[in-house]
């Protein structure tokens, strides 16, 4: 990609790398979260206040957020509102 500066050592240290692709957003950032939860799939999650126990594996695969539409929005200090087409 390119060439960036990485200061270390409480800014007393630099150093030229290569610049690593973004993965934190998008498709990229989705194929990363399915490579760790496959590494940890046989850890334990805790749930309910740490009440119970859950292996990480076992939690559904989410598709998304839901629509807003038709729901109504609140603005100003609560005195306006308006609802979401």
């Amino acid at each position: 990609m390119g060439k960036v500066v990485r200061v270390g050592g409480r800014g007393t240290r630099r150093r030229i790398v290569e610049k690593e692709s973004d993965n934190w957003t998008g498709e990229s950032y989705k194929e990363l979260q399915k490579k760790r939860k496959e590494a940890a799939k046989n850890k334990y999650v805790s749930m309910g206040r740490g009440t119970k126990r859950v292996k990480f594996g076992d939690i559904a695969e989410t598709s998304g957020r839901p629509s807003g539409k038709g729901m109504w929005i609140s603005g100003g200090r609560g005195t306006k509102r308006r609802k979401l087409e």
